[in-house]
């Protein structure tokens, strides 16, 4: 299948900034979105070092409202949304009666009644008309993600070079936290969660906003060695802090447990969706499972690359894989036979048609000193 026209995507309001920029456009889930700038190592290690602005304005977010506001969304995610307090953000997941991902998402409440679901861009529509399957009378379900823009500032340096524009003490907003403030005139959710393994924050402003609030950043930003960053450095900075990318390493043939993602589970809230088939796979064990490898030979292993332990007739598949800059090899999540989940396990990657050794190593891949 061809690549879509770009004059067939949509674009984020930021669409104009990314080419006086001179980003590189790329489709994407839909969209017209710049993969890169200045070069992709440049920009993870700006991260890592400095920091990097990203338009995530592309992202979803449906908007649950009502006195069932929560009882809906209790019922369709499968953390415990009653452990949230207004200013509070929940990692969560909307999941099939099977018990895999329909996709994962952030629940943010802003009141008892209120809830913001941010969702993955290319799932939007699937996931809102998903939600809206479970609506009862008393909670409106929404798809509010023409009015939001979403800009995300990453690394060591985000707060210092964003807190001037935001008229709220930054160092008050705790982890998977947010806060409502004025952010150059624009009333805006200012959160701090990230998709990146680093410090930093995601401003959620009206879509008329987006471009005052870029442009001041980035100006005032570049002289303290900010980098607008894309899609590209996106990924590898958050394959090196092993979060999932639905698409690569969960979709709708795996759940909670085999991605290793079984703390956004909660069994003991009661009943939600999917709920039923985890019980009776957790009753019965698991046969797969994520895990983490570094490669050891020539080669890089890509999503989708077969592999197999070595010595056993086991297979497994490489999800997301590459080489990273800041641990400065090749490596990769796969999921494998739970026997072969073990640090140390030998693996063969199939790249190319060549086997390529590999090892399970423990995983995330890179922890920033202060995490």
């Amino acid at each position: 299948m061809n690549a879509p026209e770009l004059s067939s995507l949509k674009r984020t309001p930021l669409f104009e900034s990314h080419k006086a920029l001179h980003g590189k456009l790329v489709p994407f889930g839909g969209w017209e979105m710049p993969v890169l700038y200045s070069g992709l190592a440049d920009e993870h290690v700006a991260v890592r070092t400095k920091a990097g602005l990203f338009d995530v304005s592309h992202m979803g977010e449906i908007r649950v409202r009502g006195p069932k506001a929560f009882e809906v969304v209790q019922k369709i995610t499968c953390n415990d949304v009653a452990v949230l307090v207004d200013g509070r953000i929940q990692y969560s997941a909307f999941l099939t009666e099977r018990g895999t991902f329909v996709d994962d998402l952030l629940t943010y409440r802003l009141a008892a009644d209120d809830y913001l679901l941010v969702v993955n861009a290319s799932n939007t529509p699937k996931d809102v008309a998903w939600a809206k399957s479970f609506a009862v009378e008393g909670a409106t379900i929404e798809d509010e993600s023409p009015a939001w823009s979403q800009i995300a500032i990453q690394g060591p340096l985000a707060q210092e070079i964003l807190q001037p524009f935001v008229k709220a003490d930054l160092a008050t907003v705790a982890y998977y936290w947010f806060t409502w403030a004025d952010v150059l005139g624009a009333r805006c959710i200012v959160s701090r969660t990230g998709y990146t393994g680093e410090d930093g924050f995601e401003i959620y402003g009206p879509a008329d906003a987006a471009p005052k609030i870029w442009n001041a950043l980035i100006e005032a930003g570049t002289p303290k060695g900010l980098l607008p960053a894309g899609l590209g450095a996106r990924d590898t900075l958050r394959l090196e802090a092993k979060l999932a990318l639905y698409g690569n390493d969960i979709d709708d043939t795996v759940t909670p447990w085999e991605a290793d993602l079984g703390w956004i589970v909660k069994m003991k809230k009661g009943d939600f969706v999917g709920r039923d088939a985890l019980a009776k796979q957790k009753e019965q064990g698991l046969t797969k499972k994520l895990a983490g490898f570094f490669v050891d030979g020539r080669g890089i292993a890509r999503h989708g690359y077969p592999l197999k332990v070595e010595g056993s007739g086991e297979a497994g598949v490489v999800t997301s894989g590459t080489q990273t800059p800041t641990v400065g090899r090749a490596l990769g999540l796969a999921y494998v036979p739970l026997s072969a989940t073990t640090v140390g396990t030998r693996l063969l990657v199939d790249v190319r048609g060549k086997d390529v050794p590999a090892v399970v190593v423990p995983t995330p891949f890179y922890k920033r000193a202060s995490a």
